[in-house]
């Protein structure tokens, strides 16, 4: 069981090179194309980000637009003290229309501030509340007018109703009083026509309002927990990253303790499990119905109905058994294989111990993940702000104008303005008929894919600068004398100087298939209300195998990098000699996949959960640090969970460092075993735990 696959299936095995030490220093350049596309389309990128920011203007997300398109509470402009938007008829906004334009089709004003009483128009034109009720007119209007044509030329709301502002818009404040729904005091509203209707009419245009805080207010208090608690927050984050650090350290002395008391604890918990489902068989004798058999009982929706039948009971036990026996069968026969992933993680930690500077190296890549990340987001925003304002024609009734564009200077005057008297022009949506806002659509798809690449270039890179660190670690001969000054920054260079174009390669392939699954994403949204079942399923199908997709080509360009950083051959000959490496050692690679994925989602358990806990006790004062208490707080649980959310990455950016060094020095464990046989020519670059395990020795060194 010593020997994997050698058979010319998975390829022929590396052979012994007299001049190979370690990690290649003299190489040359790989995947120059790629290098190139990259650079030009990094060009591009460059161009699209300038044209976006152009054209694009940020303040259409960030402020509402009333009906000439011009924003609210925007400064420098003369709705600068008006920072909400005021519906005159917020009843219009659950029309049909709204979902095809993206607009109400009422007329909206900025406003200093939501109305808060209630009030009609014809109440209000002839009394002392007129001055407050013109605010909520359009800017500029004269009350030179009768109340029908004010009403009929859209220059007023007919009725103000107490309103509370969300996302800067202004919606009616509805709330249940007794089981009646009401808004203000009041359960119906005058439509200015003199008839009073039922205030549920409201509800459709107005229900996110109802018992929802205000954004704005919600923020400020989470802000003001942060500057009250940033201090503490630090402090557990600082506790995490030691406690991340201790772990990887413990993991040299501990490994082994670890991995057998979990084999041990799975093998107990499935005993108690088998003698469980035992005694509940046996308990079940002799009661009534509890013989019925699972096919004669059918579906049942309550599933608790199964746990009456003894047959239930005898399933569950000899489920239980045969995992038992296979895990038991696994253990002798994998034993040693266990043992040799446990000197690889005792090995991995020493490496890490000796390049210490590569726990560091994550704070690299996450400032690059950043930089790209807001490069797209501020792109994105650009980009779909960049469309010029589009005026339409809004009427009730049949106006064949209606939906038609229009210039609001100019359609007072207009011939559709006289044969549709109660028709009005105003804002619509963000738009264009040129050929730049016909091509939005694919800048953005374009801007998501660039993103995909560069993000998966910047993870590439670390890869590979890891595995160029840990792989001079493991060939040095006598460690860590012959470790070479400053490996992490000498693999770095190489990184970028020989495999920039390797890493693009590496990275494209995944970003082409990323940009696939946004797409059957989006097209999955899109079908969700059709009917069609097989194209439900097809999409279905299509989703799980571009997933699965995704996961395979991660897996081999992990392994692909860190044959690149050890030899400095190109993308798809490291990725085929890693590939068929693996394979040759399948059951190796399984071992320690599993062993690994459990140490570290045991580390993060452990560190997440510690600095959880304490944090959950000390924000809520039942515990105090050095005679100090935690500060009080409109919400506790905003520096809790940003001490776990920081806590996660923090020990996730340690072990991906040490997931790296684990399968850099399996890869370059793999090649040792065929390419040296300990003798004084080709002796073993594996450590003595290692070797003692394989009974492999050095020969010069036994003479010794």
């Amino acid at each position: 069981m010593e020997d994997e696959r050698k058979d010319g299936a998975y390829g022929t095995p590396q052979k012994y090179d007299p001049t190979f030490k370690g990690p290649i220093y003299h190489r040359g350049c790989t995947d120059i194309i790629c290098c190139v596309f990259l650079l030009l389309a990094i060009v591009g990128y460059v161009a699209v980000g300038i044209i976006a920011w152009t054209h694009g203007d940020p303040r259409k997300v960030i402020y509402p637009t009333d009906s000439r398109g011009e924003f609210c509470g925007q400064k420098g402009t003369k709705n600068a003290n008006k920072p909400f938007l005021f519906y005159f008829n917020i009843v219009k906004c659950a029309s049909p229309l709204v979902l095809l334009e993206f607009q109400c089709p009422t007329p909206q004003i900025c406003v200093e501030k939501c109305p808060d009483r209630y009030l009609t128009y014809l109440n209000a034109h002839t009394s002392q509340d007129f001055e407050y009720y013109k605010q909520f007119c359009v800017p500029g209007f004269q009350s030179n007018k009768g109340v029908a044509e004010v009403l009929r030329d859209g220059d007023c709301p007919a009725v103000l109703i107490p309103s509370k502002p969300l996302a800067r818009r202004c919606f009616p404040a509805i709330h249940a009083h007794k089981g009646v729904l009401m808004v203000g005091n009041e359960t119906t509203y005058e439509d200015g026509h003199g008839s009073r209707k039922n205030v549920t009419e409201l509800v459709e245009g107005a229900k996110k309002a109802n018992g929802v805080l205000e954004a704005r207010q919600l923020a400020m208090r989470i802000f003001e927990d942060y500057t009250v608690s940033w201090y503490w927050i630090v402090i557990g984050l600082v506790i995490a990253m030691l406690m991340s650090l201790l772990f990887i350290v413990l993991l040299r002395f501990l490994a082994g303790i670890m991995v057998w008391v979990m084999i041990i604890m799975v093998i107990l918990v499935l005993g108690y499990g088998i003698f469980h489902c035992y005694m509940e068989y046996m308990r079940l004798r002799g009661e009534a119905g509890s013989d019925i058999s699972l096919v004669d009982l059918g579906f049942q929706t309550d599933l608790r109905v199964y746990l009456h039948l003894r047959q239930t009971w005898m399933a569950f036990m000899v489920i239980l058994s045969i995992l038992e026996v296979v895990i038991i069968l696994l253990l002798i026969f994998l034993r040693k294989r266990i043992l040799i992933a446990i000197a690889l993680i005792k090995e991995a930690s020493r490496a890490v111990g000796y390049v210490m500077c590569s726990l560091l190296y994550p704070l690299v890549t996450f400032l690059l993940l950043c930089l790209c990340i807001a490069y797209w987001a501020s792109t994105a925003v650009f980009l779909s702000t960049s469309n010029e304002a589009v005026y339409k024609i809004f009427d009730d009734g049949t106006c064949q104008f209606a939906g038609k564009t229009c210039n609001p200077e100019t359609f007072a005057s207009s011939n559709e303005s006289r044969l549709c008297p109660g028709a009005h022009c105003q804002f619509a949506f963000y738009g264009g008929e040129s050929g730049y806002h016909r091509a939005l659509l694919g800048l953005q798809i374009f801007n998501a894919f660039m993103f995909f690449w560069l993000a998966n270039f910047v993870l590439a890179l670390g890869q590979v600068t890891l595995a160029g660190a840990f792989a001079s670690y493991y060939w040095a001969l006598h460690k860590p004398d012959d470790l070479p000054a400053f490996p992490l920054f000498s693999a770095f260079g190489r990184a970028l100087r020989y495999h920039t174009g390797s890493l693009a390669f590496g990275a494209l392939i995944l970003a082409i298939v990323q940009i696939i699954r946004v797409m059957l994403e989006y097209l999955d949204q899109r079908l969700k209300a059709a009917e069609n079942k097989f194209a439900k399923f097809l999409m279905t199908c299509l989703k799980c195998c571009f997933w699965c997709l995704e996961k395979f080509i991660r897996f081999l360009n992990r392994n692909a990098y860190i044959m690149i950083a050890i030899y400095g051959t190109n993308f798809c000959t490291s990725a085929r000699n890693a590939f068929f490496l693996l394979m040759r050692n399948i059951i190796r690679v399984a071992v320690l996949d599993k062993v690994t994925d459990f140490l570290f989602l045991l580390g993060k358990l452990l560190i997440v959960g510690s600095v959880g806990i304490l944090a959950f006790f000390f924000f809520t004062h039942r515990i105090r640090i050095v005679q100090d208490t935690a500060p009080p707080l409109n919400y506790y649980w905003v520096p809790i969970l940003t001490v776990i959310i920081g806590s996660y990455l923090i020990a996730h950016g340690f072990f991906s460092v040490y997931g790296m060094c684990v399968d850099t020095l399996f890869l370059c464990f793999l090649e040792d075993l065929e390419r040296n046989d300990g003798s004084a020519e080709r002796p073993y670059f594996m450590s003595p735990n290692l070797k003692r395990l394989l009974n492999k020795t050095n020969k010069k060194l036994a003479e010794s």
